[in-house]
Formats: C-alpha cells, sequence, structure tokens
C-alpha cells in the first residue's frame, strides 16, 4: 500500500514536470534562436541546455507510466537509454551551468581579454565536445546497468538494486561536486570584482541580473544536482533515490529563469538583441 501511495507521488511529480518543464523549455528555446543572435558563447551555451531540459522531458512520459501503473512494457534496453536520457541531463546542465558562469566572469572580469575567446564557434566547439563527452559515458554504464536489471524489467525499471558500487557513481558525484566548485569560484570572483570596482562596475549592465544569474546557478547545483549525486556516491541503491530523482527532474523548469536574468529584456527582437551584443 506503502509503495503504491509513493509509486502514485512520484508520477504525478513527473507529470508536473513534464507538463511545465515542456512549454517552458520549447518556448525558451524559440526565443533563444529567434529572437537572439546566437553570437555569444552564453547564448550558445542556454540553448544546448534547453535542448539537454527537453530531452529530459521527453524521457518522463515512460516514467510517468512505470510509476503509474507499476509496469514496465518495453525492453531492457528502452529502460537504460531512458534512464540515460535523465543522468545525462544532470551532467550535460552541471556542464553547461558551469560554462555559462565561467563565460560570465570572463565577461566582467577579463573583459577585453577575453574577447577572443568569447566568440559563438569556440562555444560551438565546447558544446559538441560536451555532447560527445555524455554520449561516451553512456557507453559503459549502459553495459553495467545492464548486469543488475532483471530478465523481466515489468518491476524493476528504474527501481533496481545495485549489488555494488560502481566506478560510475563516483564519476557523477566528482563531476557534479568539481562543477559546483567551479560556479562557486566564479560566483566570488564576479562579487568581488563589482565591490571593489563599484564605480567602474556601473558600466556593467544590470549588475543585479549578472549576480541573480550567478546565484540560479549555485542553487541549481545545491538544490537539484547535489542531493542525489551525494546520495549515489554514499549509498549502492540501500535508500531509494527516487524521490530525490524527483527532486533533480524539476532543474529543467528553473532552467528558463536563467535566460531571463542572462538577457537584457529576454523578449527583445533579435535586431535589438544585436546591437546590444555588438556593444559587450
Amino acid at each position: 500500500m506503502v509503495n503504491d501511495t509513493m509509486n502514485t507521488t512520484y508520477a504525478v511529480v513527473f507529470g508536473s514536470v513534464m507538463a511545465l518543464g515542456l512549454p517552458l523549455n520549447a518556448v525558451s528555446l524559440w526565443i533563444l534562436l529567434r529572437c537572439h543572435s546566437i553570437k555569444s558563447p552564453s547564448a550558445v551555451f542556454m540553448v544546448n541546455l534547453a535542448i539537454s531540459d527537453l530531452l529530459l522531458v521527453i524521457s518522463l512520459p515512460m516514467r510517468i507510466y512505470f510509476y503509474a501503473t507499476s509496469s514496465w512494457p518495453l525492453s531492457n534496453m528502452a529502460c537504460i537509454w531512458i534512464t540515460m536520457l535523465f543522468r545525462n541531463n544532470i551532467r550535460s546542465s552541471s556542464i553547461f551551468i558551469t560554462f555559462i558562469s565561467v563565460d560570465r566572469l570572463l565577461a566582467v572580469v577579463y573583459p577585453l581579454r577575453s574577447r577572443h575567446l568569447r566568440i559563438s564557434s569556440n562555444a560551438w566547439k565546447a558544446a559538441a565536445l560536451i555532447w560527445l563527452f555524455v554520449l561516451v559515458v553512456n557507453i559503459p554504464e549502459s553495459v553495467y546497468f545492464s548486469k543488475f536489471l532483471n530478465n523481466n524489467t515489468e518491476h524493476s525499471c528504474f527501481e533496481f538494486k545495485e549489488r555494488r558500487k560502481s566506478y560510475m557513481s563516483y564519476f557523477q558525484s566528482v563531476l557534479v561536486l568539481t562543477m559546483l566548485a567551479v560556479n562557486i569560484v566564479c560566483t566570488a570572483l564576479v562579487s568581488w570584482t563589482l565591490h571593489r570596482h563599484l564605480n567602474d562596475s556601473a558600466k556593467v549592465k544590470n549588475k543585479v541580473n549578472v549576480m541573480l544569474i550567478f546565484v540560479t546557478n549555485l542553487m541549481m547545483f545545491t538544490i537539484f544536482f547535489l542531493p542525489l549525486s551525494l546520495l549515489i556516491f554514499f549509498e549502492t541503491w540501500k535508500t531509494s533515490p527516487t524521490p530525490l530523482i524527483c527532486l533533480a527532474s524539476v532543474n529543467c523548469c528553473l532552467d528558463p529563469l536563467l535566460y531571463y536574468f542572462s538577457f537584457d529584456g529576454f523578449w527583445k527582437r533579435k535586431e535589438d538583441v544585436d546591437t546590444s551584443l555588438a556593444r559587450e
């Protein structure tokens, strides 16, 4: 009875995330592509972040079905692929968010020296490498997970038990902690720069929005990514990770806040944004 109640709760949470995340990220992606020239590194990383969130949303219908019916109608491989889509979101999102923080750090602290680095072509190359890295990691992890799924995944998909901790558990935790540390350093340096050069910092448009970007990034890590990553690191799935998986999935609904804080006039027409980017 308790399991039925919990499964229903999980289905409701995932359903709510899908209902909010799909339109928010689809509209955000449309605005980023239509109204903003993809000439700044931050815009490039935000487009890829929105794509990552949409891939997460795509994986949710089958999770909803599994927890609503307590059954899995598809194959083991389908279960693994959908699990990978979710894990890929945490990894790719944490990296893209960190790259956004680093880009903002360079723009505020080293605006002149970083101009040759902060170009869209470099950002697209970095994004391609991130996706390649994420996909390569899926190969050994998929093989590992396949060992712990029962031949009949009807009641075990998303709730299978690992008998021992894998190196991938350490990898995800180390990745998230490393990205969090980079975000903390970026936040501290930007805050120090704006405080130290108070008069000069008036040249930085919307200083409050600049810091809100970093605060939002840190919130994403500490609330959504870190708890699940620490549980995976310290536990061998003895404690069900599903509640924290639900929590982690909510990040895709809040990423549009990052887009809003990152651009002056998020709803501006493309030609207006091109002018502001040219001045940056």
